[in-house]
């Protein structure tokens, strides 16, 4: 059975676009299977709409990019009964609540990981959190150190 990684925006988009973190983002995909708070999907639309302002990505790109992440098999997780636990994390982090619910996914199941190319969240995690969360926290360019 292929480990569960719970992937942030930072990742899913960069197995659509391409950009620093593509290829490891990709090679995840081999070994594992995702999932991520329902939310994923409009960080995702958010992210794809700065590039296309930008002028990093063309808008057909965007639209065919987004569908691809909805046909990717990211479980996604209902959050609505997520978000006071992702609150509480949020004041004790001192880091946004939209991350958090991200991590409130790893308290929730225990043999889960994150994976995040989000350096900030890392180090809120990694600085403020208990050591059963920080231990399961990982930055995309340390894989495969999280298989441990």
């Amino acid at each position: 059975m292929k480990p569960t990684l719970v992937i942030d925006a930072s990742v899913a988009v960069k197995w659509v676009v391409d950009e620093i973190g593509s290829t490891e983002a990709v090679a995840l995909r081999r070994s594992c299977s995702f999932a991520a708070p329902d939310l994923l999907t409009a960080e995702c639309a958010n992210i794809l709409w700065k590039k296309v302002r930008l002028g990093e990505v063309e808008g057909g790109a965007a639209r065919l990019a987004a569908r691809l992440l909805m046909r990717s098999g990211i479980h996604l997780v209902p959050t609505g009964a997520y978000l006071e636990h992702a609150l509480e994390l949020a004041v004790d982090l001192g880091h946004p609540a939209y991350d958090c619910l991200y991590l409130v996914l790893l308290v929730r199941n225990a043999e889960w990981r994150l994976v995040t190319a989000d350096e900030r969240l890392l180090r809120a995690v990694r600085t403020r959190a208990a050591a059963e969360l920080s231990e399961r926290c990982f930055s995309l360019y340390e894989a495969p150190a999280w298989q441990g």
